[in-house]
């Protein structure tokens, strides 16, 4: 016992850093995904959307400690039974999501080892079993150091976390595992290779005959039947190839200007995915970053979700000598971490993204 303990501790307390480290990476990233667990659809608890963010970082630096504090031995009851209301909690929306399916990735691992719910809660499970034995066998968990020392470890890490956190959220994530990452052509991630597996589907009709429902499944062709049309549900049975950029599009007044902007030398892509949203500080930037391009023989152009009134105000507010284009807004999100934020395009690959914190450092 007192060896699976052991095991099980360092396992545990590994795990558990591992996944807050990745997370605290990108607390934006997780408060995205904090945001549509909180939403009507899900949880209904829009009233803490506002503070996504908070309870992002609040949680990451908390895996991280906990993880620390229960490999080192510090106050190991306190943490075994924060790490079980933790697991408990995180078991529980992830089986809540797999079962009414209504979050797709569950963000354990940001964006580094993406899970659907259903992988994740099976996770979750090992976890709570794995933490139920170190609470069987916690007389065997003694610290590795002095009260002092574990004391000085707990409290760096702590700090050590709150700065790492901080400065990635004024910067950019020095980790990024995203489909835009410096490197990245755009046009290639989003080409779909040859003899890809194709998503195949399963369409159930109702039909409703001498008084009773009837279902009928096709693989898509209208069923031969005397009963009258109820309605029809379709089912993906086998998922397709999905490339690792499937929602970027570059659009103005109904003409699509994506391949216009990824096939040319020089681009300049100023991202603001929500303009209510934008950091009024980060805007105030805008115009002399897009002239210091634009003499360098950039094209500028800016992308966002919003509608085309608030890009006529912020443009006029601002004087800002560019254009704005329409792309999703999720895909923005997922560009760069920074609202605002410039991305530097070459035939469409991302030579360099910088937070409006660092404009100036941006080289052309």
């Amino acid at each position: 016992m007192k060896i699976l303990v052991g095991v099980t501790r360092i396992f545990v307390g590994v795990f558990f850093i591992i996944s807050g480290f990745i997370k605290l990476s990108d607390p934006l990233g997780f408060s995205y995904k904090l945001q549509e667990y909180f939403s009507e659809g899900v949880l209904n608890l829009e009233f803490l959307q506002p503070y996504a963010l908070l309870l992002s970082v609040i949680v990451v630096i908390a895996e991280v400690l906990l993880g620390v504090m229960l490999i080192i031995g510090y106050k190991h009851k306190l943490t075994l039974y924060a790490l079980l209301a933790m697991i408990v909690f995180f078991t529980f929306l992830t089986f809540y999501s797999a079962y009414f399916n209504k979050v797709t990735d569950c963000g354990c691992f940001g964006d580094a080892m993406p899970m659907n719910p259903w992988q994740s809660f099976w996770k979750d499970v090992v976890l709570l079993i794995l933490i139920i034995i170190l609470f069987i066998g916690k007389r065997f968990i003694t610290p590795f150091f002095s009260k002092f020392a574990s004391i000085v470890i707990t409290f760096t890490v702590l700090i050590a976390c709150m700065w790492y956190s901080y400065h990635v959220l004024m910067h950019l994530p020095k980790i990024d595992f995203r489909a835009y990452k410096k490197g990245v052509n755009i046009s290639e991630g989003m080409r779909v290779p040859d003899k890809a597996p194709v998503a195949k589907f399963e369409y159930q009709w109702k039909f409703e005959e001498n008084g009773k429902e009837k279902i009928i499944a096709t693989s898509g062709s209208y069923p031969k039947t005397s009963g009258k049309f109820v309605g029809v549900e379709t089912i993906e049975i086998e998922k397709g190839y999905e490339p690792p950029i499937h929602d970027f599009a570059i659009e103005k007044d109904g003409e699509d200007f994506t391949e216009t902007f990824l096939n040319a030398d020089k681009v300049l892509a100023i991202i603001c995915y929500n303009l209510s949203k934008s950091e009024a500080s980060g805007l105030e930037k805008l115009k002399d970053l897009a002239e210091r391009a634009a003499n360098k023989g950039y094209k500028v152009i800016a992308l966002s979700a919003s509608s085309a009134d608030d890009k006529k105000v912020i443009t006029k507010k601002y004087n800002l000598p560019f254009d704005f284009y329409t792309t999703d807004e999720t895909a923005l999100k997922t560009m760069i971490r920074s609202n605002p934020g410039a991305v530097q395009l070459q035939k469409g690959t991302v030579v360099d993204k910088v937070h409006w914190n660092d404009f100036e450092d941006l080289k052309f």
